[in-house]
């Protein structure tokens, strides 16, 4: 698909429009609009109603928009020829990559990390091996790391050492590359009971006990608002730590302003304090269909109006 001819989303007195090309030698504005303030970054799929599915006409219609960032939780399930196309295409297009996700297998459904037992951290480090790959041909800097479940038999100083043992040996293999895993804490109450890492203040322990810059947080305030709420106190708090952010109110999990979070002024906060990082768009959105996509666009431009 020619770049011409996707649909161009622009923001005019809080509202949005959708563009076509025959639509802007009618006489409507066809100027791109500016890039955001911050680097929000959609993912696969959140605009494919305007793009169409082809991966790169997603990352093109993106940066049309806009968004000078990316993210993709899937992408070590994908070929690595279409790794390497995506990271070629988000560079000449100058997208930052954001997250996507190490450990799958080792996330989820068992005690993996707080067992210290071999078969689990045999089984983490080479998801690492393969995430250092992964990277390589995306040109990624973050990797989203969950450390697994509750030892339902185990104290829990025992289990708190496990975890940091195997951070500091997953921080060996990824330090050499200038990788940074993201250590995601998870809420509890709706989508993930029973996991390690549920607070913010955590996952800072457990950053400042493994020392290693290839160690922070993964912000992501949908989940810490559901569990904790205090999201401006809790950043500043964590700050040092902090190395990603991600997005999506609550409740239901979709675009800024359709929940009870006041985007504007958590947007306007980081960027005072200067965060220059990704802020990845894990969310739904509370429409359908090009107007649905329309309207994750205008609640960004919205927000980042400060």
């Amino acid at each position: 698909m020619n770049r011409r001819e996707f649909a161009r989303v622009g923001l005019a007195a809080g509202t949005v429009s959708l563009l076509r090309a025959s639509e802007a030698s009618a006489g409507m504005a066809a100027t791109p609009p500016a890039p955001f303030t911050l680097k929000y970054a959609p993912h696969f799929g959140q605009f494919e109603k305007h793009a169409g599915p082809d991966l790169l006409d997603q990352l093109r219609f993106a940066a049309d928009q806009g968004f000078r960032a990316f993210e993709d939780n899937e992408m070590t399930r994908r070929p690595a020829d279409t790794q390497e196309k995506i990271g070629r295409e988000m560079t000449r297009l100058g997208l930052t990559m954001g997250v996507f996700v190490a450990n799958f297998g080792t996330a989820f459904g068992k005690p993996t990390f707080t067992t210290g037992e071999a078969q689990y951290r045999e089984s983490f480090l080479a998801d690492l091996k393969q995430s250092v790959e992964v990277a390589k041909r995306v040109n990624a800097k973050w990797v989203t790391v969950v450390p697994g479940e509750v030892h339902p038999r185990l104290d829990a100083g025992y289990q708190t050492a496990n975890v940091i043992e195997l951070l500091k040996r997953g921080a060996a293999v990824l330090e050499p590359h200038g990788l940074v895993m993201v250590l995601e804490a998870l809420n509890t109450r709706h989508d993930h009971p029973g996991l390690f890492l549920n607070t913010i203040a955590q996952g800072y322990a457990l950053c400042k006990a493994v020392g290693s810059p290839a160690v922070k947080i993964l912000y992501d305030c949908y989940h810490q608002q559901i569990t904790e709420g205090n999201l401006i106190p809790n950043f500043d708090a964590a700050w040092d730590e902090i190395g990603y952010v991600q997005i999506g109110d609550n409740p239901g999990r979709n675009e800024p302003g359709t929940g009870e979070v006041n985007w504007k002024n958590v947007f306007r906060h980081l960027s005072r304090k200067g965060f220059q990082g990704v802020l990845g768009m894990e969310h739904g959105m509370s429409g359908q269909g090009k107007d649905g996509e329309a309207a994750v666009i205008a609640a960004y431009r919205g927000a980042d109006g400060f």
